[in-house]
């Protein structure tokens, strides 16, 4: 505690100037460097592996630049930084990278422990050895040569990974002390700085408050698990802390589940004694209210998803159980044509996956309709298509149509009007967004055709509906009223598109390759002869034939004769030794 009010007392002295709180001496941004380096090189994708290679290179550079080397290949040489190094910051990182890649190994190790539970012991030495260099980064920076702001990080530093070795052993008291600590800090350092700086304390606020949570429902604070249903809807922790949530909801929910016995589904009590259908059952409220209040579609789709895949699970083991209930009652009177208790439990297992299906593909159908009526979509990435939801309202028909043969609710003449009331609706959806698929490739009589079906749908719904009452039945007035404006749109679109067909030859816009030299005596409306490539004239050019030069024969040089010209050539005698021999040896000759 006098630490906390030594570091909120240093943090007071930083607010008198929030523009420039650093004092004079060595800073190091170990949030910054470690926030980055993390992004840049593989927890982005949750690679630790790929993390911790990168901290060994960085730690072997610094080395070599620093001439810090520990000995040479044949023997180790320990040595120790002391404050009278600290006039460099890079010595500060050395010891920042090696908590990195030790922190980094230890994750790394929590992730390949689910399937090689030895490599937890492994674990716990690299996170130990973690939180020493931690610890002795906070020492170097006591140094009175490092600015405030480095001595408070490196406290908030140390208490992150003390917090995550308690964690591990599973103490929860001490960890979560030392995960509050770091949050004080890093609380007041975002308050003494502006918006864009401190955006990154608020960030690592938000990775460890599920830790806080989680220490404290373990503690006894039985109102924290509502706070992690609501972290689970944010995404907080990271993906460690998502399981840890999961199995903790799981294990509070089989809690509960001993009580339950007994569930009531139109009109019918049903005793349910498996236990996955008790906990599916307890926990189906608060995953729909989890769904409502999701905050962004990727997390409603994440929420739907992980209750059907708990449904199907929970539809398996039922449907096993049902396996063997009708082994044990085969006989001469086991057809009695009573659906038992346990089929009607499953028929109500399926109504819940049917139902979150056609719920799951309505909010994408919403979704994929609000991008298609927006005006601003980027014409260079592909947008959603009237075929794409298309494809969802038939998924969501094949599941009504499934739902009306669930065995037991064949002769609930109530509900089966209500799957056939919900069949048209959403026929009559579907066959909105066929008529503009139609609309696109100007097929104007069948898309209005369509559209008068599609108000047929719509007015049928309301003439029943009234009869029915079903609340969950969707509104198809604003479906009427847009056919309506789309029916207005399409006549006019069709109008135009006959007057140009019915244009003149000198106002219809030219569709062929004729280029312009060769229709100099016509005026044809060519929106091409603008663009950036104009057909002007044939290029390349085609061959045209040209005169040949002439050829010349000299023939009258047969017929003439030449004087002779032997005086003018000059006749070179042989004499000396060297003539003579070559003439008796016969070499001149």
């Amino acid at each position: 505690m006098a630490q906390d009010k030594q570091n909120e007392a240093k943090i007071a002295s930083m607010d008198e100037n929030k523009e420039n709180v650093s004092d004079p001496g060595v800073g190091l941004e170990i949030l910054q460097i470690i926030k980055d380096s993390q992004q840049q090189h593989g927890l982005r994708h949750g690679d630790y592996q790929r993390y911790r290679g990168y901290c060994s290179r960085r730690l072997r550079r610094l080395r070599k630049t620093l001439g810090f080397k520990m000995g040479n290949r044949h023997k180790y040489t320990g040595k120790k930084i002391t404050e009278e190094m600290l006039s460099d910051s890079r010595y500060l990182l050395l010891v920042l990278m090696e908590a990195e890649r030790s922190w980094s190994y230890a994750m790394q190790l929590k992730q390949e422990a689910n399937t090689e539970p030895r490599k937890r012991f492994h674990l716990m030495s690299r996170l130990r050895k973690a939180a020493k260099h931690g610890q002795k980064l906070e020492k170097l920076c006591e140094s009175p040569s490092i600015d405030a702001k480095t001595k408070l990080e490196a406290q908030a530093y140390t208490a992150y990974l003390t917090g995550m070795v308690e964690f591990e052993l599973q103490e929860w008291k001490p960890a979560m002390e030392a995960f509050n600590k770091c949050k004080t800090i890093y609380e007041k350092l975002a308050s003494a700085f502006t918006e864009e700086l401190a955006v990154l304390y608020h960030q690592r606020v938000e990775e460890i408050s599920p830790n806080i949570r989680y220490c404290a429902y373990n503690i006894g604070d039985q109102n924290a698990i509502n706070d992690l249903m609501q972290m689970r809807l944010i995404g907080g922790g990271g993906n460690m802390m998502a399981e840890k949530l999961e199995a903790l909801i799981t294990q509070t929910r089989a809690k509960q589940a001993a009580t339950m016995s007994e569930v009531e589904w139109r009109g019918r009590t049903l005793p349910v004694k498996i236990d996955k259908a008790r906990i599916f059952l307890l926990g189906l409220a608060d995953n729909e209210a989890a769904i409502a209040q999701a905050s962004n579609e990727d997390t409603k789709e994440h929420l739907y998803e992980t209750l059907l895949s708990e449904c199907r699970d929970t539809i398996q083991a039922v449907r096993e159980e049902l396996k063997a209930e009708k082994q044990r009652e085969r006989g001469p009177d086991a057809d009695t044509g009573k659906v038992s208790n346990l089929q009607f439990l499953h028929s109500y297992l399926s109504y819940i996956k049917l139902c979150t299906v056609v719920k799951r593909n309505e909010s994408m159908a919403h979704t994929l309709q609000a991008k298609l009526k927006d005006p601003h979509n980027d014409e260079n990435k592909r947008g959603p298509k009237p075929q794409d939801l298309i494809r969802l309202y038939e998924i969501i028909l094949q599941s009504l149509a499934e739902l009306s043969t669930l065995q037991g609710l064949e002769e609930d003449h109530t509900f089966q009007k209500e799957m056939a009331l919900k069949t048209l609706v959403y026929k009559a959806y579907r066959c909105f967004f066929i008529a503009q698929s139609y609309v696109l490739v100007k097929k104007w009589s069948e898309a209005l055709v369509l559209y008068e079906r599609v108000l047929k749908y719509a007015k049928e719904v309301q003439s029943k509906a009234k009869s029915i009452g079903d609340k969950e039945l969707p509104d198809v007035q604003e479906l009427i009223a847009e056919v309506n404006a789309e029916k207005y749109s399409l006549q006019a679109a069709a109008i135009l598109d006959t007057e140009e067909v019915n244009e003149s030859p000198a106002e219809r816009p030219v569709k062929d390759n004729t280029p312009l030299c060769d229709r100099l005596e016509s005026f044809r409306l060519d929106p091409a002869l603008v663009g950036k490539q104009p057909n002007l004239v044939h290029f390349p050019p085609g061959f045209q034939p040209i005169p040949c030069k002439p050829l010349f024969f000299d023939l009258a040089l047969n017929h003439v004769a030449f004087p002779p010209l032997d005086d003018k050539v000059e006749q070179k005698g042989k004499g000396g030794l060297t003539g003579y021999i070559k003439g008796i040896f016969g070499f001149g000759s």
